[in-house]
């Protein structure tokens, strides 16, 4: 589970900025109320959901995407080349040339690890990670590039991963320590890498065919609830597996005839409904549902299984061709597991309640005047009382973080 994500120089993003996970220390009637929008891991009380308020062009979307752009680069820079550029752009108003940091500290069986990495566009400048397996923190391995060209100056190592200059001398600049030994089968690592693959989960993604089958008839009841809440009339679903014919063809790339067709089975999703006004007459799920339908299918998958395995999952404008009280619903939902996260922004204000999240669950994203990103609670605000009016507060402009309009619509018309 996350305790806390640091970022600096990424996109939007100039100075540190700190999304803490950590349940802040409330102890007014309110925060008893909503006890069970936070868990407790180990020594820690954590938080299951944080919103991120700003204005258009304020930089929620950058915290966003600057944590997706980090772990994807532990997925993937085992893979990188000589020529690869790194998928982020540092600040542009003082961070070009400056590098760029991400640092993490997560829950992991019980074991909490930090883990960090220094950048820029073209190579890796520092990394490290610590862990705490006996409550007292410990090294399992540091690299500072500028120590360099010797492997043995770049890096520091404890007992914790084996023959770990082997893998720093498969390491480039370009590539994450943590995912070269990752790739090189060193547990440790393997363990970190599995954490952010597996748990941490970065926007609403596919399943393959089986998976899809197992989760919906593992959580039928709760699809037909959420598409009755859309205002479906759908009161049935059914999924099955079909072995389906498809046709390959093999080219003589020499004159790029066809030397022969071979037909093969496969087995393909089947998934049909059933409506209210007929419940006896199937409908193609994939060829006969709406788009809205389908989109919304696909993301409960995700959401139930996120909640049911107690993972993490990241959403930028979690409102988005979504109904309000749909939104609601799967707040509620990470609110009410055990130990589920989900830290998403919107700009619904709506949702801005201290009735149904804690002052520490409402963070805000406010442009400066340097054009850079801050983030801040409303936990800061240690004049907001509970039972104030959240929204009412915001849209006053009492925490920053809204757009400023001339509400003279005259103005717009400039008349001569």
């Amino acid at each position: 589970m996350v305790l806390e994500i640091r970022l600096s120089n990424f996109f939007s993003i100039k100075d540190e900025v700190v999304l803490d996970m950590q349940a802040a220390s409330i102890q007014t009637k309110k925060a008893k109320e909503l006890e069970e929008n936070t868990f407790v891991c180990g020594d820690e009380r954590l938080l299951k959901t944080v919103a991120i308020y700003g204005a258009n062009a304020s930089g929620k979307s950058s915290v966003i995407k600057a944590i997706r752009a980090c772990v994807g680069m532990i997925f993937s820079s085992h893979n990188y080349n000589e020529n690869t550029i790194f998928a982020f752009t540092p600040f542009k108003f003082g961070g070009i040339g400056k590098p760029s940091t991400f640092f993490i500290r997560f829950l992991l069986d019980g074991i909490e690890y930090e883990y960090s990495f220094e950048l820029n566009k073209v190579e890796i400048l520092k990394e490290a990670l610590y862990y705490y397996p006996n409550g007292r923190r410990s090294l399992v391995f540091s690299r500072d590039e500028t120590k360099g060209p010797d492997k043995k100056d770049i890096y520091e190592f404890r007992s914790v991963i084996r023959r770990p200059m082997d893998v720093a001398a498969n390491t480039s600049k370009k590539t994450l320590f943590v995912s070269r030994a990752s790739q090189m089968d060193r547990d440790v690592a393997k363990d970190v890498f599995r954490y952010f693959n597996e748990r941490f989960i970065l926007n609403y993604f596919g399943y393959n065919s089986f998976s899809i089958e197992r989760l919906l008839n593992e959580n039928k009841e709760q699809f037909l609830n959420v598409l009755r809440m859309a205002d479906s009339d759908i009161v049935k679903i059914d999924s099955r597996h079909e072995n389906k014919v498809f046709s390959t063809a093999v080219i003589d790339p020499a004159d790029n005839q066809i030397l022969s067709v071979e037909d093969i089975q496969k087995p393909q999703l089947v998934i049909t409904t059933y409506h209210r006004n007929n419940p006896d007459v199937p409908f193609n799920f994939f060829a006969e549902e709406s788009d809205g339908t389908q989109r919304l299918f696909s993301m409960m998958l995700t959401i139930l299984d996120i909640v049911k395995n107690n993972k993490i999952l990241l959403i930028d404008e979690i409102e988005t061709q979504l109904h309000i009280k749909l939104v609601e619903y799967i707040i509620g939902l990470f609110n009410k597991s055990k130990s589920a996260q989900l830290i998403y922004t919107t700009h619904n204000t709506y949702l801005l309640n201290t009735n149904k999240l804690r002052k520490d669950q409402i963070y805000f994203v406010n442009k400066r005047d340097d054009g850079s990103s801050d983030l801040y609670s409303l936990f800061d605000y240690k004049d907001f009382r509970d039972g104030l009016d959240a929204e009412k507060a915001y849209l006053q402009g009492r925490f920053d973080a809204i757009p400023y309009i001339d509400e003279q619509v005259d103005s717009f018309f400039n008349k001569n």
